[in-house]
């Protein structure tokens, strides 16, 4: 048994005879289980360039549609090089059109930010979208699919034998 101090900053100082290691052993264990059932965010990245072709824009916002259906944050990038940052409202109509494609599932965090040589804005998934992603997470964790074996005779439709089958084989 040891003497522990509580809580130092009250008045008095309020101490308690324990066990330290059971103590330390028992606040370990709380602190695992409050982060386990902590919501984490992971942050994806998608990067533009000023000049980036529609097929390419359509391919890259189609992942960050994924990314943000699963429930992601993502941060997009417009990359400028050399005289590009002359032209910076290429880039702020890459991120506007972006917004407007993705307004129905993503709401903007932080708008459009200049850094350096990259324009950048993130997003996150609305509420709706967050709650779907839960409820496709509680399912599976509640019921696990079993994998179930068929045969193929049960499941095999009979032979269907024409006439001229039928008369072929009653010639031989």
């Amino acid at each position: 048994m040891d003497l522990v101090e509580v809580s130092p900053n009250s008045r008095p100082p309020v101490c308690r005879i324990m066990d330290f290691g059971k103590f330390k052993y028992e606040l370990s264990k709380k602190d695992k289980l409050a982060k386990k059932k902590q919501h984490t965010f992971q942050m994806k990245e998608m990067r533009y360039r000023p000049k980036t072709e529609e097929h390419d824009y359509q391919f890259k916002t189609k992942h960050v549609r994924e990314f943000v259906e699963s429930g992601n944050k993502v941060k997009i990038f417009v990359i400028f090089r050399g005289r590009e940052m002359a032209h910076v409202e290429y880039g702020q109509k890459i991120l506007d059109r972006v917004k407007g494609d993705l307004a129905d599932i993503a709401m903007v965090d932080s708008e459009d930010k200049l850094e350096g040589r990259n324009l950048s804005m993130i997003l996150s998934p609305k509420p709706e979208v967050l709650k779907k992603v839960q409820a496709e997470k509680s399912a599976k964790k509640k019921k696990p699919e079993k994998s179930v074996k068929t045969d193929k005779r049960e499941t095999a439709e009979p032979d269907v034998i024409s006439e001229s089958e039928k008369q072929v084989d009653s010639n031989i």
